[in-house]
């Protein structure tokens, strides 16, 4: 997770939302993606997805079975949708997403028994540490925004 911290951290250095993810087989980080939406423009910018894109070629195949993903908030549905696709063991994150989250505050995504593949979940990981760097940041931006 402390690794997820650091590109959340770059991704802040960018002006971007911090949201930092990891991407780990058979203890070795294979991946890493932080939040590049505003950057690119284009909506499938979240961490996860750049870090699944990035372990799929890595290890040159779609399936990350063995695979935990690291990631400072929790996932949305689109990225909780891309990591049962994907079929990764395990998700661990920091964050709760009251807004968009699906991987256990607004819905369950990745525990939903109708699709063929569940995934391990551990929640709350470096919370703290993970809240503040959004909080942080949303607050500095209004205050940015309110002084122009």
């Amino acid at each position: 997770m402390r690794q997820a911290i650091k590109e959340a951290k770059k991704a802040q250095e960018m002006e971007e939302v911090p949201i930092g993810a990891v991407i780990v087989y058979k203890d070795d980080i294979i991946a890493t993606g932080h939040n590049m939406r505003e950057s690119t423009q284009k909506t499938l910018s979240h961490a996860e997805l750049i870090a699944i894109e990035e372990a799929n070629k890595k290890i040159s195949s779609w399936r990350l079975e063995d695979c935990t993903l690291y990631v400072t908030l929790e996932p949305c549905p689109m990225c909780a949708g891309a990591i049962v696709q994907s079929r990764i063991k395990r998700v661990v994150y920091g964050a709760p997403d009251p807004k968009a989250g699906c991987a256990g505050t607004m819905m369950n995504l990745l525990n939903e028994t109708r699709f063929n593949h569940q995934v391990e979940l551990a929640r709350g990981i470096l919370e703290e540490e993970c809240s503040l760097l959004l909080t942080n940041f949303f607050q500095t931006l209004r205050k940015k925004r309110k002084t122009k």
